[in-house]
């Protein structure tokens, strides 16, 4: 049968199927779940209350990884219902299936979820999705009234007795703001001495996009847990730490064991540039036989010809106009080379 002749199977067969416990959902109907018709949304229910928990979790969760792969799905209608679960998961799934929505009607949802919801895993994914909404408000595409409400809750919960979780992705929900009362947030989640803070100060600074945070982060790049040194390879990369180059590639070089490590120290260097970083990526490329890591480097040496675009587009767009501007250019370019050193980023970390 060819696919021009392939049946459609009716939506009422695919909540069959959804309501059998006997088998397994069939994973090629989840992508049926997107875009769905105000007929079949409201089909699905109708008869979502007698799909078993277990099953509804599954759903969710599948269609939160299937998001992620295909990014042109839409499965927003049917999360935004499943924000009202009974389940725990379900809710908590939904709301990564929405991370990336930018609809301002939305907002009070996720901010009640955020403070009252009873499961604290809900609670600290409702903080998390909130950043989003952060992050648009910097770039002026929500209103700002939407934004310092958003801001106003998440500064609220994350100096509040919220369990340690919830006020962690408070912090990095407010990494993209520009707000004064952030930056002492992330210094104290910097210098507290659970390596879980740690992780959450470095992750917010990635996202804050300023480079005073360069030498803190650098000075994470060795430290003894795992997950801090992951965090701040990333955000290394996030700030385009020109100073953590010939760190990020000696640890390149020296061999790294955790693939989710290397792909991230990859990946920065192709956000950080340099010539240097292209011939390590060209050659690494040349020498990969997996196909799936040989497509990760050339995703991350297309990266890194767009970051290399962008720093000439700085350097030849700009000219200074007076006196003034040429004399912070120099003290700009003082300030680099000093932050080149990688022995001298010791200044934030409470010893």
């Amino acid at each position: 049968m060819t696919s021009s002749t392939k049946r459609i199977v009716p939506f009422d067969e695919i909540l069959a199927a959804l309501l059998d416990d006997s088998r397994p959902f069939p994973p090629v109907f989840l992508h049926r779940f997107s875009d769905l018709t105000p007929t079949d949304l409201t089909k699905l229910k109708t008869i979502w209350p007698q799909i078993s928990p277990q099953r509804r979790i599954a759903l969710m969760e599948d269609l939160e990884e299937y998001a992620e792969i295909d990014t042109l799905v839409s499965f927003d209608d049917l999360s935004i219902f499943a924000l009202d679960d009974e389940e725990p998961r379900v809710r908590s799934a939904a709301l990564e299936i929405l991370w990336e929505t930018d609809n301002e009607k939305l907002v009070p949802k996720f901010i009640s979820m955020m403070e009252e919801d009873p499961d604290p895993l809900v609670r600290a994914t409702a903080a998390s999705t909130l950043g989003r909404y952060v992050f648009l408000g910097e770039l002026e595409e929500i209103s700002p009234k939407i934004l310092k409400r958003v801001e106003d809750h998440l500064l609220a919960v994350a100096q509040s007795s919220e369990v340690p979780l919830v006020r962690r992705r408070a912090v990095e929900a407010l990494g993209y703001s520009s707000r004064p009362e952030v930056k002492p947030l992330i210094l104290a989640a910097y210098n507290n001495d659970d390596p879980e803070w740690l992780c959450s100060a470095l992750f917010a600074m990635g996202r804050s996009a300023s480079q005073e945070y360069i030498p803190a982060v650098i000075d994470q790049l060795d430290h003894p847990d795992p997950e801090v040194v992951f965090e701040a390879v990333r955000a290394a990369g996030q700030l385009s730490a020109g100073a953590a180059r010939e760190i990020l590639l000696e640890m390149l070089e020296s061999g790294i064991e955790d693939d989710e490590l290397r792909m991230a120290v990859i990946w920065s260097l192709s956000e950080i540039g340099g010539e240097q970083v292209r011939n390590v990526l060209e050659n690494l490329l040349d020498q990969s036989e997996d196909a799936e890591e040989a497509d990760f480097l050339q995703d991350a040496l297309d990266n890194l010809f767009l970051t290399e675009g962008l720093v000439s587009f700085e350097m030849f767009d700009f000219e200074p106009q007076d006196e003034d501007d040429l004399s912070s250019i120099i003290n700009l370019e003082e300030e680099e080379e000093e932050d080149d050193n990688p022995e001298d980023h010791r200044y934030y970390r409470n010893n």
